[in-house]
């Protein structure tokens, strides 16, 4: 399966909004778990795929701006453990639907806009 057909299974959504048969598997990546959602909502809760505390912290502080968190956060996802997982996200998006969670309201600057391309641009090589 082509990148954009993996995209094409790479769904993005606040934890929030109500679940949906079109989700797939839900998977929540936030380092926290969310105030007031149930552990029925997701699939999986994968941590690693979070921003650290120390950057997620400065971007919410505004000591770092939205294309500089986007350099930082995918440079903290180069790791073995990081890249490990999104490995194994985007052999699941090849064959069935996956929606990537998080709490972020403005989903054009969330991290898991950045996830989802990193799992569709996962090369096997």
């Amino acid at each position: 399966m082509t990148a954009p057909a993996v995209a094409e299974n790479v769904r993005l959504k606040r934890i929030y909004e109500p679940k949906s048969p079109d989700d797939g598997c839900r998977i929540l990546i936030t380092r926290y778990w969310p105030r007031g959602a149930s552990k029925e909502a997701v699939d999986e809760y994968v941590p690693a795929l979070a921003p650290s505390r120390e950057l997620l912290q400065a971007y919410r502080e505004g000591i770092l701006d939205w294309p500089r968190y986007r350099l930082q956060y995918l440079k903290e996802m180069q790791g073995e453990r990081a890249r490990a997982q999104i490995h194994r996200l985007a052999k699941l998006a090849r064959s069935e639907v996956i929606t990537v969670m998080c709490v972020c309201a403005d989903e054009d600057h969330c991290h898991r806009s950045l996830l989802r391309e990193l799992i569709a641009g996962f090369d096997e090589g």
